[in-house]
């Protein structure tokens, strides 16, 4: 990653930094060898950002080359945004309140240089405020009512630093060059620097934390740095070249908006917004994969004028799945009639449309795991002890929640079950999917495309060992190549 700081007049900038070249905002702009450079990082510390101006335009050009620009285009723009600026900093208001409690004036100026201010005890509230707007300067002012509020917000530029706070922005420019970001140790030599989301607090995590540790680590031998990044860290994530989505995926929660955030900021990802909102909607799917003439189970879509017509097309049991279930959370298995009728009725004031399909018992389903169209991994998960699905969130002991697994070689797939599962994944195009079949009668039908499959070590590493998470960072790698 080439790494550039970008200031009016080079020649009056006098901060030793290793590993990155200061230039002049008219050479970004004008020089043709920067339009085509890749792969670079872009510190914009031009003295104006207002519109139009060239330090509003090496931040848009930056964009616009594919180059990773701090503060980006959105930043500026929501700087220029009072109201925005206050609905942000109610995050940490609490925060505002603690740090000024001791002040006596009514009005009090913060001045943030590269994340920090020149006294200690506003660390805290410097660097909240720098993760959230990134301009390298900046001057908040505040006024106390009944409590302290955000008056104005402003990018600064150098020559407006006062004398006697210079000597402290020397140190705090050094040590935030000298670091990967804010609060992490630079990995000088990293091809690119990964961020893996992942929620403390996940139900269903998609992978277990020696499957993270196993990221961590094979990243660092391919010269990768990675790191764990969770929900609240949203405002961090256009410090980082790609995204790995290693928490459950919904559209209404974290992972959405964060997949959605890093494709308008033109981070590599894993996974898509469009994957996750196809995969995790069941009703899309089986729209999909009837269309796509791929075998699956016998379903239906349920709606209310065809609730009582349903059975008929089924028969019973029948299973009935919330358009937006994962891991086996709102799929039900509906035995008799009354039951189906109780159930579709709770579940159709959550959803208009919901799922209803064909059950089909069988010892254990196929997961094939797809990465950009070619299968990696190959899995035989088996029902959890007594129950007809492979998770069984009610059971009393937890180790009898998931039933257990096999890892085969990709060549003992049976190829029918190998083709459909390559066929599903392209449905939804490239990414990293989890395809589930079962075999009823020699006969294999798909049952789920899943956008965010688990990665567990100890599961779906055992036949190909590292190489299952080489394959998924290679293809991170390859998105920004």
């Amino acid at each position: 990653m080439n790494k550039y700081i970008v200031v009016n007049q080079p020649e009056k900038w006098n901060f030793s930094i290793e590993n990155i070249t200061v230039i002049s905002s008219q050479e970004y702009l004008t020089n043709p060898k920067f339009s085509l450079l890749k792969k670079a990082r872009i510190f914009n510390l031009c003295k104006d950002y207002s519109y139009q101006s060239k330090g509003y335009y090496v931040s848009l050009l930056a964009e616009a080359r594919g180059h990773l620009a701090i503060p980006t285009v959105k930043n500026i723009v929501d700087l220029k945004n009072l109201k925005l600026v206050r609905i942000v900093s109610d995050e940490f208001d609490d925060t505002i309140q603690q740090s000024l409690k001791n002040i006596k004036s009514r009005e009090f100026t913060l001045s943030i240089y590269f994340g920090q201010n020149v006294a200690l005890k506003y660390k805290e509230l410097s660097g909240l405020f720098y993760k959230h707007f990134q301009a390298p300067f900046l001057r908040v002012k505040f006024n106390h009512t009944t409590k302290w509020n955000i008056q104005s917000i402003k990018a600064i530029s150098e020559s407006e630093i006062p004398l006697e706070h210079l000597e402290s922005v020397h140190e705090f420019a050094n040590q935030y060059f000298a670091k990967k970001r804010y609060d992490t140790p630079k990995l000088t030599k990293s091809d690119f620097d990964l961020a893996i989301l992942v929620n403390p607090n996940d139900p269903a995590p998609p992978s277990n934390s020696k499957a993270l540790k196993k990221f961590i680590d094979i990243a660092e031998r391919m010269n990768i740095y990675a790191e764990i990044i969770e929900p609240k860290d949203l405002s961090r994530l256009n410090s980082f070249d790609a995204l790995f989505i290693r928490q459950s995926t919904e559209v209404n929660n974290e992972a959405y908006a964060f997949a959605r955030k890093a494709q308008q900021e033109g981070i590599a990802i894993i996974d898509y917004p469009d994957a996750i909102l196809k995969c995790c909607n069941k009703v899309y799917m089986a729209e999909a994969l009837n269309n796509a003439n791929i075998p699956t189970p016998k379903t239906v879509i349920i709606h209310k004028d065809n609730r009582n017509e349903v059975i008929q097309q089924v028969g019973l049991p029948c299973v009935l799945k919330a358009p937006d279930s994962t891991f086996s959370f709102g799929v039900k298995k509906a035995s008799t009639e009354e039951e189906y009728h109780n159930l579709v009725s709770n579940m159709l004031k959550e959803s208009d449309l919901i799922i209803a399909q064909e059950y089909c018992p069988s010892d254990y389903d196929w997961r094939i795991g797809i990465i950009d169209g070619k299968a990696f991994y190959a899995c035989k998960y088996y029902m959890a002890k007594g129950h007809w699905q492979i998770y069984n969130w009610k059971a009393k002991k937890k180790n009898e929640q998931d039933g257990n697994a096999d890892c085969l070689a990709i060549e003992d797939v049976p190829k029918k079950v190998l083709d459909m599962a390559i066929k599903s994944a392209k449905l939804i195009g490239n990414g990293l999917y989890g395809i589930d079949i079962k075999v009823i009668n020699n006969k294999p039908m798909v049952i789920e495309i899943n956008d965010n499959p688990n990665i567990d070590y100890g599961v779906e590493d055992l036949h190909y060992g590292d190489l299952v998470y080489t394959e998924i960072l290679k293809a991170l790698k390859q998105r920004l190549d």
